[in-house]
């Protein structure tokens, strides 16, 4: 009893972790006489996968936004190829001015500005005493020839504390540059 017990709750911590997708398919190799209902025994390991599930969501979103962005302003760039085995916690879409035009849900929540305030500034306002000059006079160099690149500096919160950002910035083209995306997040 003792045995079947572990072994079904390691079913049910496995089957948890699974994508919708791949618990359909997993499902119809559980023999129907095995999947019994039992009250949750860890409410951890349920909310770690919904918090999962949700995180994926929201990403989701953000591209889903992003790409109608992308259409209305017809960019050749291939959107999808963008985001391809790339971590971000925020969006942020500058023209060539370097005036912020969009940003994603996840700019609030990593900075405390809300989108209304980040609108037609330069991401110079996320700047400091610490941000490195060096770091900014590349950025400037490589944005002045259209180059794509990641880089690392220091930025503000609103509250004015410190973070370390890690941003891979892309140009975005009609013909030319038209615009930039800066996929940005937070790290240690």
């Amino acid at each position: 009893m003792k045995n079947n017990l572990m072994q079904m709750m390691s079913l049910d911590i496995y089957l948890s972790s699974l994508s919708n997708e791949e618990y359909r398919k997993v499902k119809k190799q559980i023999p129907e006489s095995s999947i019994k209902t039992m009250p949750l025994q860890s409410w951890d390991i349920y909310s770690q996968h919904f918090r999962r599930l949700l995180s994926g969501q929201r990403r989701q979103n953000t591209i889903n936004t992003f790409k109608e962005i992308a259409q209305k302003f017809q960019w050749e760039n291939k959107i999808d190829e963008l985001f391809e085995n790339r971590d971000f916690e925020a969006l942020v879409l500058t023209d060539l001015k370097n005036e912020i035009q969009w940003v994603s849900e996840g700019f609030t929540e990593m900075t405390g500005y809300s989108k209304q305030f980040a609108l037609n500034k330069t991401p110079k306002f996320l700047q400091g005493k610490d941000t490195d000059a060096a770091v900014i006079e590349r950025i400037r160099y490589k944005l002045s020839r259209d180059l794509a690149f990641k880089e690392v500096l220091v930025n503000y919160k609103k509250d004015r504390t410190p973070y370390r950002c890690e941003i891979s910035v892309v140009p975005l083209l009609k013909d030319k540059t038209t615009h930039y995306l800066a996929l940005e997040r937070q790290i240690a």
